[in-house]
């Protein structure tokens, strides 16, 4: 075992609390996610040449052309979100973006979409941004080299050595292979939720009450867009324990609200609301070379546009408490391998877990009492054992690893 290097980033003053929150893991996953999903055919028409001039190469991007047909492969995308002050944000962020002791970008929201291939499943597994790694040797975009270290924030990946560095680290850590990547940073969210009108929200418990991330809201529903999404991707204090697990639970409900807008007939059918929401995510996200391309875009787009709801599934990469630091977290192997083998296999997934730290049930959402198993028909017995048809059975998550599925209905658990 190596011996924990020396902090780099001791230097550095206690984040802020601006800093500390702003989260952008829904918006985040809505450019790759699901926003191709929806307008994939416009992307063709839109990219311009500022944004493959903006790419960044990987590792394993895939050798094969793209083509005007379904992608035929299980891939991963990974969607990164950074902290960095650009245009949009600077003058409501204030001393966020002009302290020169905040200079820089984290990458504080790290998701990797796994897609499986017939039938058609995916996944998003979010990651801690305090979760200890390993992070190699990286060369940024001008050039500098990061030499690596066995054990540091995972949020550190990206100032190391830009978006293909928080693509090895990722990759190195699941063992997955990563073709595709992009990033968005505050002033995107803010640009892409308004091309959208906004996502309905479900606020639980007491209200959140959260001076850090600017909100004071009450319970029930509320329509969030521009700004206020990103006080509602941020809140960690206002919600369930106040950690940042909480609020990855918290932002999956963004997330599984936002698949279900961009999947529903309010955006589908409305001509103007998709190619505005075309133009705005290809002019907001720093793709790799592999997805500069408006072809491969709308290709991956159009081999996820019917995965089920049922099979959409949004999960909390699984950490134990770091024996070194009790204010950060550490990969838990063995659940992860458990993970990723149902990944490899494409099992149907079970979520034993919670929810997440940050959700609660939505209590107005319409239950239905799940049909008895016939005689003849024995209920699946939940494994990884396959079927008679060779097909894998269905595996049960170790309870620590919480989660949701997009057909899932969930509020925030408000502590206000």
């Amino acid at each position: 075992m190596h011996a924990s290097p020396t902090p780099r980033h001791a230097r550095r003053r206690p984040e802020s609390g601006v800093r500390r929150g702003l989260k952008l893991i829904a918006i985040a996953a809505a450019v790759i996610v699901v926003a191709g999903v929806a307008v994939g055919g416009f992307y063709a028409w839109s990219l311009t040449s500022r944004l493959q001039e903006a790419s960044v190469p990987l590792k394993d991007a895939p050798a094969e052309p793209p083509a005007l047909s379904e992608y035929t492969e299980p891939f991963a995308v990974l969607v990164v979100g950074t902290d960095e002050c650009d245009d949009v944000v600077a003058a409501a962020f204030g001393p966020r973006c002009t302290d020169p002791e905040n200079d820089g970008a984290r990458n504080d929201v790290n998701m990797l979409l796994y897609v499986s291939a017939n039938p058609r499943r995916a996944t998003v597994v979010s990651f801690p941004r305090d979760l200890q790694v390993a992070i190699p040797e990286c060369t940024n975009d001008d050039g500098s080299v990061f030499g690596g270290t066995d054990r540091a924030s995972i949020n550190t990946a990206f100032e190391d050595g830009g978006l293909s560095c928080v693509a090895d680290t990722v990759s190195n850590l699941t063992g997955q292979s990563i073709p595709f990547a992009a990033k968005v940073s505050f002033g995107n969210v803010v640009n892409i939720t308004d091309a959208i009108g906004g996502i309905e929200v479900c606020i639980g418990g007491d209200g959140i009450d959260d001076p850090d991330a600017g909100i004071q809201w009450e319970a029930g529903p509320r329509v969030v867009k521009g700004f206020d999404a990103l006080a509602f991707l941020r809140t960690r204090k206002g919600i369930g324990d106040g950690s940042d697990l909480a609020r990855i639970g918290n932002q999956q409900q963004y997330m599984s609200r936002l698949v279900n807008k961009l999947r529903s007939d309010e955006v589908l059918s409305n001509p103007g609301t998709l190619i505005g929401l075309a133009n705005t995510a290809v002019n907001n996200i720093q793709p790799s070379e592999s997805l500069a391309d408006p072809v491969r875009i709308a290709q991956l787009a159009y081999t996820l546009k019917d995965v089920p709801f049922s099979d959409i599934t949004f999960v909390q990469y699984p950490v134990v408490d770091d024996p070194f630091d009790s204010n950060r977290v550490a990969p838990d192997e063995a659940s992860a391998q458990v993970l990723f083998e149902a990944l490899a296999a494409n099992a149907p997934l079970t979520i034993t877990g919670e929810a997440g730290r940050g959700v609660v049930a939505d209590p107005s959402a319409p239950t239905e009492e799940p049909a008895a198993p016939s005689e003849e028909t024995p209920a699946p017995d939940a494994s990884a054992s396959p079927d008679a048809s060779g097909a894998p059975g269905v595996v049960d998550l170790p309870e620590n690893i919480n989660g949701t599925k997009a057909d899932q209905a969930t509020c925030s658990a408000g502590n206000g």
